[in-house]
C-alpha cells in the first residue's frame, strides 16, 4: 500500500449534484483543488456557470449543467455531456436535497394541517432526487467497472427533530438506500463500486439560517441555542468540516468501506442531553 497516494484523486472526474449548494460548492471547490475534474449539476443553469467559472479561474477544471434531478431524461442528458467533455464518471456526490417551509410544523401550521403537496415535494427532491442520478450515474459506472457513490444523509436520519417530519424520514430512507445500494452494486455488479453517506449535524446555510438566527438581530432563535446546547463541540459546522470525511470516503483510503453512513456533527449524536 502507498501511503503517500492513499488519498490521491487527481485525474478523476467526480459529478455534483446540487453542487452549486453551500455544502456542495464547498466540496466541488475542494476536489477541483485536488485535481479532480468537476461536473457541477443543478436546477439553475447561472448559479453551476459561475462557479465552474470560479473555479477555471483558479486553475482547476469544472464544467456547470443545469439539470433537475427529479428529471431522468434531464440526467441522462447532463450524464452524456459529462462524459463528452472527461470521458468518465469516477464519482458521484448527490448533494440535492433540502427541506420546505410549508412542510415544517408551527404554531401556525400544525402537524395534522402540511399540505400533501409540500410533504410529496421534501421526499421527491431528497429521496427521489438521490435514486435518479445513482440510476444514471451508476449505470456508467457498473459499465467502467468501478466507482464510488457518495450521498448527503443528516444527523436527523438518527435523530428526527422536531418540526421536520418529511424531511426527518426523507433523510433516514437516504441512509436505508445508501446501504441498498452498496449492496446491491457489490452483489450485482462489483465490489470496486462503493456506497456511502455523510451524516452533517447542524450547518449554517441560507435554507435554515432564519429558523436557528433571529433575522433582525442575528442572535440564536431558541432552537439554535438547543442544538448548540446539545452539540458538545458548541458551534455549528462549516463547510469545510465535512471535507476531511469526503476526501476519505472518495479515496483509496477508503477502499474496504462501503454501505455506511459517517456524522459529521460536533457529537451530536453522542450526546444524551444530560
Amino acid at each position: 500500500m502507498n501511503l503517500e497516494t492513499l488519498f490521491d484523486l487527481a485525474g478523476k472526474t467526480a459529478v455534483v449534484t446540487g453542487g452549486a449548494g453551500v455544502l456542495g460548492s464547498a466540496m466541488c471547490r475542494a476536489l477541483a483543488r485536488l485535481g479532480v475534474r468537476v461536473a457541477i449539476l443543478g436546477i439553475g443553469a447561472t448559479n453551476t456557470e459561475q462557479l465552474a467559472d470560479d473555479i477555471r479561474r483558479s486553475g482547476g477544471e469544472a464544467i456547470g449543467i443545469s439539470c433537475d434531478v427529479l428529471d431522468k431524461a434531464a440526467i441522462e442528458i447532463a450524464a452524456a455531456r459529462v462524459l463528452q467533455t472527461f470521458g468518465s464518471v469516477d464519482i458521484l456526490i448527490n448533494a440535492a436535497g433540502g427541506n420546505k417551509k410549508q412542510a415544517t410544523t408551527s404554531l401556525e401550521t400544525p402537524f395534522f394541517d402540511l399540505p400533501a403537496d409540500a410533504l410529496q415535494w421534501v421526499f421527491n427532491l431528497n429521496i427521489i432526487g438521490t435514486i435518479l442520478p445513482c440510476q444514471v450515474f451508476g449505470k456508467i459506472m457498473a459499465s467502467q467497472g468501478q466507482g464510488v457513490i457518495l450521498n448527503i444523509s443528516s444527523m436527523n436520519s438518527f435523530q428526527p427533530l422536531t418540526r421536520v417530519p418529511a424531511y426527518s424520514a426523507a433523510k433516514a430512507g437516504v441512509s436505508n438506500f445508501t446501504q441498498w445500494l452498496a449492496v446491491h452494486m457489490a452483489q450485482e455488479y462489483t465490489p470496486n463500486i462503493r456506497v456511502n453517506a455523510i451524516a452533517p449535524g447542524f450547518f449554517m446555510t441560507e435554507q435554515n439560517r432564519f429558523l436557528l438566527t433571529d433575522e433582525h438581530s442575528g442572535e440564536l432563535t431558541p432552537r439554535g441555542q438547543t442544538i448548540i446546547d446539545h452539540t458538545p463541540m458548541g458551534r455549528y459546522g462549516d463547510p469545510e468540516d465535512l471535507l476531511g470525511t469526503v476526501i476519505w470516503l472518495l479515496s483509496d483510503a477508503s477502499r474496504f468501506v462501503t454501505g455506511t453512513i459517517v456524522p459529521i456533527d460536533g457529537g451530536f449524536s453522542a450526546f444524551s442531553g444530560v
